[in-house]
């Protein structure tokens, strides 16, 4: 067999492309680099004055984290498949020579950017991107049903104060809620839930239970069919997250979980971006 050369390399990236290479089109979509201030930050790499190998890039690591976050990949997967496959390559601006790190580099990689705290200003910075692109993120408030356990909360006197006044503590209010509706299915249905949603403000479009051994009067059933078209929008990008990137928090600890769930928030974020961006596009 013979060894392949330059112009058989080029080649077969050309072909990738004409197939649609979906992390061809990202690069050209994403600018990466406004991650590198808080990457920068987090990893907080030696500046190899001291000798030793010097470190990979921070922004090649937190793209080679979006490669592993859209496939479902583990560590050692990753750095098999950064190998193998030119498209990563390519996505990555390695060469076949170059260097790639291994499963354990990147294991530490995500360990200084969990301990760091990184996700929320990386995912804010990203944000950005968005509203700066047109787009405007909305926020809300869209429950689901679910339970689990979770260790008790450790409340100030001024927060339970409030609590039991019903006023929401300074410290929980989200600055940048864009909505007053709440949108949950009947598990929340309750005449306590709907008081205090009320009296703070709130509009309730909580689904309405079935009557008891009786069937769902017509109205109840129009206005809950109303309100599943909105919570969809939100149930999809749980149904992606969890089919696409395998979303299934196996991590000990709050801090990990964010830094998993924050990571497919952002790559399902990137892909969104680049539809709606191809969207304009042909429009």
């Amino acid at each position: 067999m013979n060894q392949p050369g330059f112009f058989d390399v080029e080649e077969r990236l050309a072909r990738l492309s004409g197939l649609g290479d979906q992390l061809e089109a990202f690069s050209r979509t994403v600018d990466f680099e406004v991650f590198r201030p808080d990457l920068d930050k987090a990893l907080a790499y030696s500046d190899g004055s001291k000798g030793g190998r010097p470190p990979f890039d921070p922004v090649l690591m937190f793209k080679i984290l979006v490669i592993q976050t859209l496939n479902t990949l583990s560590d050692e997967r990753t750095e098999y498949l950064i190998n193998d496959r030119l498209s990563f390559m390519r996505f990555l601006g390695l060469g076949l020579s170059d260097r790639v790190p291994d499963a354990k580099t990147l294991w530490l990689c995500q360990k200084r950017l969990t301990q760091g705290g990184a996700i929320e200003s990386l995912f804010n910075r990203f944000d950005a991107t968005l509203r700066n692109a047109g787009y405007l993120p909305m926020s809300g408030q869209i429950l689901d049903a679910p339970l689990v356990a979770a260790p008790k909360q450790c409340n100030t006197n001024a927060e339970k104060a409030d609590l039991r006044e019903g006023r929401i503590p300074q410290d929980w209010q989200d600055k940048t809620n864009t909505a007053s509706t709440v949108w949950a299915d009947t598990a929340y249905r309750s005449k306590a839930n709907e008081d205090f949603m009320d009296k703070q403000g709130f509009v309730s479009k909580v689904h309405r239970k079935k009557p008891h051994l009786k069937p769902v009067p017509r109205h109840i059933q129009q206005s809950n069919a109303g309100k599943f078209i909105i919570r969809s929008r939100v149930e999809h990008v749980f149904a992606d997250q969890k089919s696409q990137t395998g979303l299934f928090v196996r991590t000990v600890g709050i801090t990990r979980a964010t830094m998993r769930i924050g990571l497919a928030n952002i790559g399902y974020n990137m892909c969104r971006f680049l539809l709606l961006e191809r969207i304009n596009a042909s429009a």
